[in-house]
């Protein structure tokens, strides 16, 4: 009776026994492999690749006692206003949006955007008031020179 049980148990014993796995491992180490690089490759003589963009404040709107202190506030205002659009070209923007509608009719439609980023490299091209009350920054950036110090900045 023993034997009767045993039979059907080293059956499948031997039929299991065929369904091993056989894996291998295999481990490289960057070391062995030469002249490897594992950062991306940024041309040095590459042709520039300018970015500009410009900035407007009112010089009216500024704090300031006198004309001249309002004129410095916008020119000041102006140029942050250029960085941050530098900033939207070169790191994106981030956008959030929301649409009411109510009856099948749109009801309310907002949006937001933020920008974050480092503008590195970036220099002014011309400052210059427009008519009488605006004032005008323009920046511009090499985008290689951004890219060549984020490469750099990584190691």
């Amino acid at each position: 009776m023993n034997r009767l049980k045993v039979l059907p148990l080293l059956a499948c014993l031997v039929l299991l026994a065929g369904c091993e796995t056989v894996a291998h491992t295999f481990t490289a180490t960057v070391d062995a492999l030469p002249d490897v690089k594992m950062r991306p490759r940024v041309e040095e003589n590459a042709e520039p690749n300018w970015v500009s963009a410009t900035g407007y404040a009112p010089i009216s709107q500024q704090p300031g006692e006198t004309q001249q202190q309002k004129m410095l506030n916008a020119m000041r205002a102006s140029k942050l206003r250029a960085y941050q659009e530098l900033a939207g070209i070169i790191h994106g923007q981030y956008l959030f949006g929301t649409t009411q509608v109510e009856d099948m009719v749109l009801q309310n439609d907002r949006f937001r955007t933020s920008v974050a980023g480092i503008v590195r490299g970036a220099r002014v091209v011309k400052s210059y008031p427009v008519q009488d009350d605006v004032y005008a920054t323009v920046l511009e950036v090499d985008l290689n020179r951004v890219q060549r110090a984020w490469v750099l900045s990584d190691n």
